[in-house]
């Protein structure tokens, strides 16, 4: 994961963020960018929720300032690594080989103010039956188009 943050705090934002036990504290510079609402099946199963928020950031600009010891990982395919805390068990990003230069973090272990917005529901079509969505943001039934 690296310790390339420090190095990077002068480029826009600082975010701070963490597990639910705190044993996994990391930081965030600069842009969030792709959040998204994933609707998918597996989204819901990993967060137990009707959908999970995520983002993209560059992989320099995470930073881990204690428990990097505490990750534990799901190897989801061969493509994408998915890391939790094993003790607590929240999902905190996901790593991609076929993206290295990206993270991608779960919004909501951010505790940081966030400037940046979503910007579209995904997948859809496999999302909760009992779930209604009621903003005015892009729906796509599969990947956002310029993903």
């Amino acid at each position: 994961m690296g310790n390339y943050g420090a190095l990077f705090k002068g480029t826009g934002s600082m975010y701070h963020g963490s597990c639910l036990c705190g044993k996994i504290k990391f930081t965030l510079s600069g842009k969030i960018d792709d959040i998204v609402y994933c609707h998918c099946s597996q989204c819901r199963k990993a967060q137990g929720s009707a959908f999970a928020t995520n983002a993209n950031v560059k992989s320099y600009s995470f930073n881990f300032i204690c428990g990097e010891e505490n990750l534990s990982s799901y190897k989801y395919s061969t493509e994408q690594t998915k890391y939790f805390c094993k003790n607590c068990g929240s999902p905190i990003m996901s790593k991609n080989i076929n993206f290295p230069e990206n993270v991608r973090i779960r919004l909501g272990t951010i505790e940081s103010d966030i400037s940046e917005r979503p910007v579209a529901h995904i997948f859809v079509s496999s999302k909760a039956n009992w779930e209604e969505i009621s903003d005015s943001l892009p729906h796509y039934a599969e990947y956002k188009t310029n993903r």
